[in-house]
């Protein structure tokens, strides 16, 4: 969204997608995250004289995936290029990156807007190695350099997002994607996405104003603080008469505040000359109809499915966020028979998914997607109410096989704990003998229902619930009261 008033918020971004990769980039060494520093590189990742790259394939493979789902176009011939700039985490003095030739052009992320989908448009997708990393503390400065060659796909948009919701809503959604077709884990804690934003301000119709870059934020919701506090400070200071100064700034979440790391390089401050150690990258039509033919359904597509399901819109977006989501859902929607079971049964299970395995902690590994599916499809049959699946939920979750994989019979279960709800013409009959004598407890809950009070009536049945005990339908309940109130 705009920031407010007559400005316009503007923000392109470069998201560094680290590809899964066993091994490095260039070099043989592994690629593992909270090893002790400076373990897992070789003379490649440091420069070493005489040490000569070599593509990992696996990473271009990746890269491929990402790009096609992205709808890039993927260039036939790409070139690698040394990027110079001298700073203690780059070992080498330069990376190893893409310049005027990338592998992957245009292609969009769709995000939904204010006003319905929106397809930001991407400039380019390119291959490039990570830097090493700079610890500071109360001891200097020390380089681990551990991730140094670890490979990336930065993928860059066109200065067309406004606002920090829109910036947020693209960091979810190629996050999403990279995940979806198994190009990144997603892993934000160790720093699997990150993101540089670059950040102007302008009045609305106005040429863009002056960007400043925001640096290595790993969160959308880092990302999201980062850019609105970017937007109030450079609105602050054009209304104040002054300029802003195009530079490249750190945001600290902790304090809520960006500091100024150095004043912007242009590109010519980089020294780009092409790799003469890496060939030239060729992707043919055979390899790219080979990548095409194995990514698994997108997001975007899933989601569209799940609506057309009757799955509700913010339900459908939170079932495909997450692989491991996704993965639990199907399993579960299988195990309650399917979408074709009923009508509402696709829709239960997702409420469930979103409403209560998620709430519970590590709730998709700690409850059988089997067992869930099964205890939806009792509810959905009104076999069992929605309170007493709930206490059913919550003892799949607790108990100590929960890690271990083992089949759970949730009809014994659900037998164990008396659930099951009651049903023929004796139990209507004794329920309605409850129901008539709590009526007759509770005159004053009788006269405010009949002056208009409607909410007391779940006083009435919640009393007569609990009078027939756990075996109870809800149901069943609510329209007796509703009968013998008439009555009276």
């Amino acid at each position: 969204m705009a920031a407010g008033g007559d400005w316009e918020t503007v923000v392109g971004l470069e998201v560094h997608v680290q590809l899964r990769t066993a091994q490095k980039l260039f070099s043989v060494a592994p690629v593992r995250f909270g090893q002790p520093p400076n373990v897992d590189i070789d003379a490649v990742d440091v420069g070493l004289p005489g040490a000569l790259p070599v593509l990992n394939d696996e990473a271009v493979t990746l890269a491929l995936r990402l790009g096609v789902a992205l709808g890039c176009t993927v260039r036939a011939t790409s070139r690698f290029a040394r990027k110079h700039y001298f700073y203690p985490d780059s070992p080498k003095g330069y990376q190893i990156t893409q310049a005027d030739e990338p592998l992957l052009s245009d292609g969009h992320v769709v995000i939904d807007g204010a006003d319905g989908p929106r397809a930001i448009p991407l400039v380019r997708a390119h291959l490039e190695e990570d830097a090493g990393k700079s610890v500071h503390d109360e001891l200097g400065t020390r380089l681990d350099w551990n991730r140094a060659g670890t490979p990336l796909l930065e993928v860059v948009t066109q200065p067309a997002l406004r606002g920090p919701d829109e910036a947020m809503r693209f960091f979810r959604a190629l996050r999403s994607l990279a995940m979806a077709v198994a190009a990144c884990d997603g892993n934000l804690q160790e720093g699997s996405m990150r993101a540089d934003a670059n950040v102007s301000v302008r009045r609305r119709g106005a040429p863009l104003g002056t960007r400043v870059e925001l640096k290595n934020i790993n969160s959308p919701r880092f990302l999201h603080d980062a850019v609105a506090h970017e937007a109030r400070r450079q609105i602050a200071l054009l209304s104040a008469g002054g300029t802003v100064t195009q530079e490249t700034r750190l945001w600290d979440p902790d304090r809520g505040e960006s500091r100024v790391m150095r004043t912007k390089e242009d590109a010519p401050d980089y020294r780009y000359l092409g790799d003469p150690d890496l060939p030239l990258l060729v992707i043919d039509e055979a390899r790219l109809d080979d990548v095409k033919a194995t990514l698994p359904e997108l997001p975007a597509a899933r989601r569209a499915r799940y609506e057309a399901l009757g799955i509700a819109t913010g339900a459908a977006a939170t079932l495909v966020d997450e692989p491991a989501t996704t993965a639990f859902f199907e399993a579960a929607l299988s195990a309650a028979g399917g979408a074709a079971a009923s009508a509402t049964r696709a829709k239960a299970v997702a409420n469930w998914v979103v409403n209560e395995v998620l709430g519970l902690p590590e709730g998709l590994a700690r409850v059988p997607p089997s067992a869930l599916g099964r205890l939806v499809a009792l509810v959905d049959e009104g076999a069992v109410a929605g309170r007493g699946a709930k206490d059913v939920l919550r003892a799949l979750h607790d108990t100590d096989d929960a890690d271990t994989g083992a089949v759970v019979d949730v009809d014994a279960l659900v037998d164990a704990r008396g659930l099951r709800l009651q049903q023929g013409g004796d139990v209507e009959a004794r329920a309605r003998a409850v129901v008539r004598e709590v009526l007759d407890k509770s005159p004053a809950q009788v006269a405010q229902v009949k002056s208009g009070k409607d909410k007391i009536k779940g006083f009435l049945v919640g009393q007569s619930l609990k009078a027939l005990g756990q075996g109870a339908d809800p149901k069943q309940v609510q329209q007796l009261v509703d009968e013998e109130l008439a009555k009276r």
